[in-house]
């Protein structure tokens, strides 16, 4: 059994074939004088298409028209004693079977047969057809009729299933041609005749089975899909692009939105707060978390007694309080308050807040982390960081291949997939982008967002003063009819209505008067004096209609300024948080502190936000001024506070804790030691609270301080030093150099051995916050410990015999490796210096009394030999020593 498949075309045939077919049976043929067959007359009823063409209905309701009309012309035939049967419908292939009976003729063929029935049906006239155009024909079923009611609809397409021996194609051409043009070409429309004739003759000894395929098979459009990646790959590139552009970024939007307003957010509903006040506060119970779980790195902020905190808060105040045209940049020491003084300033006005932590993001191991890290601060859903895992192993598989067809495959499907990723995440997957370019695009919808959030602002402002006005408004008129009443020029026009109209009216009109002005036109000329006192009185009311006009202006103004949301960006550092991981790349935290530093510029620039830097260290400002362009910084400094401040605030604290102290004598002294470091001051307190001495609280403050100081200025080892910006003989020398002085200036420091120059050296203590450098007219003058406490650790360290011997030891071999690398250039020099010497006069221009060039140079190097010598020999004499203090142990 074999398969052909054949495309078949319908259409009217201008000519006429006969073929021979001396193989071929009649359908029913009776050794008696009259025998049986069936005709097939297509275009009676609308071909169906699939379940979903309507037009069969149409052929459904003039069925019976139609099967009478053709009934009778089908008898109106004579040739071969034409007889009609039966007439049945095939309505899916829109045509009728007809059953017939005929006297054949031994010396004619079926051909003659059929091609005599059509013409004398084309001489009665058109055939019926459910359009009422003439274009059915009647064919000789050459097979068995096959009336079937599956789902299976006329198509452009024949199977022809053999039965037998294969049949040539020739021949097959043959059996279809009169039905059709074939072609293989194009798709044409669908021939129901052909398959309705031809279905079950016999040709051979061969039984011919037809059926409709589908012009379009599922795997057809698999396999075209899967040959042809040049076309499909880009064409579904370009879909799934604009699709999720289309419908992702403008949820992403809603959902940070949302986010700032606390849609989200259960607490702020009104249903939740009535639940709380009648229930759950009075079973004492609250979904909220309880003080106690905040953790214990969070600094209460200094409230009272803290003269230098005013000055910062009145700076945040008034930054918040105008139109936005910089970024505001708080620094200060760690645990100055920073973050909870702007907290306060926030709450107490009311805003819309968005609150970015660097220190989460930078705590991020890969680019993906922190991507999904900033949509979890920011809002920012649905994101999808799996398509840049995708990208990941796509990369790395394409590395490791060397086919060329199988590299252009995998980079068409990472380019599909960072293009696929613009839509879905709000940036491209890291292979054609950097992390820089996707934490922009992120930034660039939260900044929409945020401009929604001000116009939303806005709208319900204004929304609110109009309804304020409009309810003075109505209040003013009340009172001024009230008024009229109270004179009896009021008029009530319902009265009116009640009275009748015309004449009829006028009993509405009672003996009331109209106005005050009507009552006194009689008496115009003496009732000046009144008159005057009116046009002051008016003037007045005009004045202060034009002061509450500028009012409402400023008001507005106000109002506007208060509809911008707040962006707050905490811990901006660049450097290492906490010692936690890098992330992927090694600038991957520059690029997304840039990112937002420029993101934070376009916010003030466009005045959508109010934008408040956080920062432990002022450099951090730099990448903000140059993101501001010529923009000043906004820079607020936090300071320790002062010892009169810090002393007033750990007393108002104890006071508040029911611990009454003195603080006199040796309690104040310990306490100046702590300096007005808020965060040393929370911990003393609350040490104090729990039954501890001043004297002990601060003692252990400062022995923790040690460890800790110990360990980050140090290392523990040798491989935790290197990965510092400094080395132990540097910390060491400014540990030494504040034991004895509260600062130093910053030249001094930074001449001298073991820096010579090395300002990164100092620039990285700074930043671990060992030290704190001053500044004079924007250039470094000194430099002090980082932390008040600090110099006491400092002097703790100097103090402990063994770590002072073993540090003074690394420094004087520092110092000896550095004279003995001198000596030996000094002696290199001399010994050139002897080949030159002759050249420059020798001993002869000695002896006249002259002075050589070289003789100078010579005795120079001598001298700085000398001393490079003694250096090295008495710091060999203090290693002894220092070394024997090791052994001993004290």
């Amino acid at each position: 059994m074999a398969t052909i498949r054949h495309l078949a075309r319908s259409g009217h045939r201008l000519y006429t074939t006969t073929l021979r077919r001396s193989t071929e049976q009649p359908s029913t043929i009776t050794p008696t004088t009259t025998a049986q067959g069936w005709l097939f007359i297509d275009s009676v009823f609308p071909v169906q298409l699939g379940r979903w063409d309507i037009r069969h209905y149409i052929g459904l309701v003039r069925s019976s028209t139609l099967l009478n009309d053709l009934h009778d012309r089908l008898n109106r035939l004579t040739t071969h004693n034409f007889h009609v049967l039966s007439v049945e419908p095939q309505t899916k292939d829109g045509g009728v079977f007809v059953k017939f009976s005929y006297t054949p003729s031994p010396s004619e063929s079926l051909d003659s047969l059929e091609q005599a029935v059509r013409d004398q049906l084309h001489g009665e006239g058109s055939l019926p057809s459910w359009t009422g155009l003439s274009n059915g024909s009647a064919w000789l079923v050459r097979g068995t009729p096959w009336r079937e009611d599956l789902n299976r609809f006329p198509s452009p397409v024949l199977k022809v299933t053999f039965e037998g021996p294969d049949i040539h194609e020739q021949k097959l051409y043959q059996l279809l041609r009169p039905y059709g043009r074939i072609n293989d070409l194009g798709a044409p429309v669908p021939v129901p005749a052909a398959r309705n004739v031809l279905h079950g003759l016999t040709v051979n000894d061969t039984i011919i089975r037809l059926n409709y395929q589908k012009p379009i098979q599922a795997h057809a459009v698999r396999d075209w899909f899967g040959s042809h990646p040049k076309i499909t790959l880009p064409l579904l590139v370009f879909l799934i692009g604009s699709l999720t552009y289309t419908i992702f970024d403008p949820i992403r939007s809603f959902m940070v939105q949302g986010k700032l307003e606390d849609w989200f957010d259960y607490r702020k509903y009104g249903i939740y707060q009535w639940f709380r006040r009648n229930a759950l506060d009075h079973l004492n119970f609250s979904l909220t978390s309880s003080p106690s779980s905040s953790t214990a790195s969070d600094v209460v902020v200094v409230e009272e007694g803290w003269k230098e905190r005013q000055v910062a808060e009145n700076s945040i105040k008034a930054y918040l309080t105008d139109t936005p045209t910089t970024v505001a940049f708080v620094h200060g020491p760690q645990g100055s308050g920073k973050s909870s003084m702007v907290k306060k300033k926030i709450s107490e006005l009311g805003r819309s807040t968005l609150i970015i932590d660097c220190r989460e993001l930078l705590k991020a191991t890969t680019d993906s982390q922190i991507v999904g890290g900033l949509a979890a601060q920011t809002g920012y859903w649905p994101v999808f960081t799996v398509l840049n895992s995708m990208s990941s192993l796509i990369d790395l598989a394409s590395v490791g291949l060397i086919g060329q067809k199988m590299f252009t495959v995998l980079n068409s499907m990472s380019s599909l997939i960072d293009l696929a990723s613009v839509g879905l995440i709000g940036q491209k997957t890291g292979l054609a982008s950097s992390l820089s370019d996707e934490t922009q695009q992120m930034l660039s919808v939260v900044g929409k967002a945020l401009h929604r959030v001000y116009i939303s602002h806005r709208h319900g402002t204004q929304k609110r003063i109009q309804k304020e006005e409009h309810q003075h408004k109505v209040e003013e008129s009340i009172k001024r009819r009230q008024a009229m009443m109270k004179e009896g020029t009021w008029h009530d026009g319902r009265l009116d209505c009640i009275s009748g109209n015309g004449i009829m009216s006028e009993l509405g009109i009672g003996d009331e008067l109209w106005d005050s002005e009507n009552t006194a036109a009689d008496s115009v000329f003496t009732d000046l004096e009144k008159d005057s006192e009116e046009y002051e009185e008016q003037q007045v009311i005009n004045k202060r209609a034009e002061e509450g006009s500028r009012k409402k202006k400023t008001e507005a103004d106000v109002e506007a300024i208060s509809a911008l949301p707040i962006v707050v960006i905490r811990n901006f550092e660049s450097k290492n948080i906490g010692g936690m991981g890098l992330t992927a790349k090694a600038d991957s935290r520059e690029e997304v502190l840039n990112v937002l530093a420029n993101w934070a510029g376009s916010l003030v620039e466009n005045q959508v936000a109010h934008v408040i830097v956080i920062s432990d260290n002022r450099e951090n400002a730099k990448k903000l001024s140059k993101a501001l362009g010529s923009k000043p910084l906004n820079s607020v400094a936090l300071f320790d506070a002062d010892p009169a401040s810090s002393l007033a605030f750990v007393r108002q604290k104890l006071h508040d804790a029911g611990v009454d102290v003195a603080f006199a004598g040796d309690e104040a002294k310990y306490l100046e030691r702590l300096g007005g470091r808020a965060s040393d001051l929370e911990s003393m307190i609350h040490k104090v609270r729990n039954g501890q001495t001043v004297q002990q609280a601060v003692e252990e403050i400062i022995a923790r301080a040690v460890g800790e100081l110990r360990k980050s200025a140090f290392g523990d080892d040798t491989d935790d030093i290197k990965s510092k910006s400094w080395t132990r003989e540097q910390a060491w020398k400014v540990v030494k150099v504040l034991t004895s002085k509260a600062e130093v200036p910053y030249f001094d420091i930074l001449m001298e051995f073991p820096f010579k120059g090395d300002e990164n050296a100092l620039r990285g203590m700074e930043n671990a916050e060992l030290i704190s450098i001053g500044t004079h007219d924007g250039r470094p003058s000194t430099i002090r410990p980082g932390k008040p406490v600090y110099r006491w650790v400092f002097e703790r360290l100097v103090n402990d015999a063994v770590f002072r011997a073993t540090q003074e030891i690394g420094f004087n071999e520092k110092q000896i490796s550095t004279s003995e690398t001198a000596i030996q250039k000094y002696e290199e020099e001399l010994q050139r210096l002897r080949t030159v010497e002759e050249l420059d006069g020798g001993w002869f221009r000695w002896l006249l009394g002259g002075r050589t060039n070289v003789w100078e140079r010579e005795r120079f190097l001598l001298r700085k030999l000398g001393e490079a010598n003694r250096k090295v020999e008495e710091l060999d004499r203090t290693n002894k020593d220092l070394k024997t203090i090791i052994k001993r142990g004290t």
